[in-house]
């Protein structure tokens, strides 16, 4: 490595320290105002505050990381070019692209640490903040509900075409993990009825291979008439082999932000095995996630250029526009869903779209640099 690799590294690292701190406050403070209110009006202990203040810091970490190298580098290669370190590189015989090599070499590492943090921090994060919500809103409710009203979602609807099962539920308890009003009918492979159970109440067995439904009717069909040929009362029944999963049906009516890259995953492969046309939006936000990959690679791109313009123009000038292009991305980010979601592309182009075009921009703007 040579000396200036390691002069720019040790002056970049530094800044970036102090970047990280900074950042990671303001992200706190603004968890802090959005969550912390909310949790304290349920009732929250200290102690569920700082636990979930830890577990939902991580969540922003991908995010982070190209702020991060937009902010520290901005700096750091505005400071040595108002020194005039780089024109004397440069007057010397060094090109730019070599100046920056070790620049590029962090900011690839950085696309293989954005993209694990996405694929594992990130969805951990997401989720055990939602859970320690929820325990704190269900200990809150607890005190004036009963135990099937805490934690309801109402009007759960699912369909498993796959199987030939469609579920129907007044309300299911994320606290007692029952459904209550619960219709399941069985369908034929020309989506004719032929049985429905009908219950008061219904939970998932432990195992996960099947359900049991208590105090309940059970119907059966003509295939031809559709008419009820059999009706039987029971008081608790149980099947084994239907696996539907309770936390898959509550998915479907959350917004894609709200979900994990996980919790997308598998959304979009239930959605997507039932041609669903809602799918498009949770695709979009799940590809965009991937292309995040090339975050950092981008914010180098532009970053670079502008900082390191001629000694006749004012650095600020550089930086201001680079932050205009940032912002650029973004806009082309939102363009993109719009875009996919009206059927214009395909999700996965209005995800990846934006990246590489800024990533293009960013190349062109770097070439032309003198």
């Amino acid at each position: 490595m040579k000396t200036f690799d390691r002069y720019l590294l040790r002056e970049w690292f530094q800044i970036i320290g102090v970047v990280v701190a900074a950042l990671l406050g303001l992200l706190l403070v603004q968890v802090m105002y959005t969550d912390l209110a909310p949790l304290l009006t349920a009732g929250a202990t200290f102690m569920d505050v700082t636990v979930y203040l830890a577990v939902a810091v991580p969540s922003f970490l991908a995010l982070l990381m190209p702020l991060t190298l937009l902010v520290s580098l901005l700096y750091v290669f505005g400071q040595l070019h108002r020194n005039h370190e780089f024109t004397a590189m440069r007057a010397s015989g060094v090109s730019l692209a070599r100046i920056s090599v070790p620049v590029w070499c962090v900011g690839i590492v950085c696309c293989g640490l954005t993209l694990w943090l996405n694929s594992t921090i990130v969805p951990w994060s997401v989720e055990q903040s939602r859970q320690i919500r929820e325990r704190v809103e269900f200990r809150h409710e607890a005190a004036s509900r009963s135990a099937d009203e805490i934690g309801a979602r109402t009007s759960v609807a699912f369909d498993n075409r796959s199987a030939g099962r469609l579920w129907f539920m007044d309300r299911y308890s994320l606290f007692t993990h029952k459904a209550y009003g619960i219709s399941l009918s069985f369908l034929d492979a020309q989506r004719r009825e032929t049985r429905r159970i009908v219950a008061s109440q219904a939970w998932r067995d432990a195992d996960g291979k099947g359900w049991t439904f208590r105090n309940g009717r059970d119907y059966r069909f003509d295939l031809d008439s559709g008419e009820i040929v059999a009706n039987s009362p029971f008081r608790t029944m149980t099947f084994r082999g239907v696996t539907d999963d309770p936390s898959l049906m509550l998915l479907i009516d959350r917004k894609p932000i709200d979900l994990s890259f996980w919790e997308l995953r598998r959304l979009i492969g239930y959605l997507r095995s039932v041609n669903s046309t809602k799918a498009v939006p949770y695709e979009v936000r799940y590809f965009g996630l991937l292309a995040d990959t090339l975050a950092p690679l981008i914010v180098i791109g532009l970053s670079v250029p502008f900082a390191v313009s001629g000694v006749r123009v004012n650095p600020a000038v550089g930086i201001s526009k680079s932050i205009g292009l940032f912002a650029l991305y973004y806009l082309l980010a939102q363009l993109g869903g719009t875009l996919a979601a009206k059927g214009v592309i395909t999700p996965e182009w209005g995800a990846w779209l934006p990246s590489l075009g800024m990533s293009g921009l960013a190349f062109w703007f770097f070439l032309r640099l003198r």
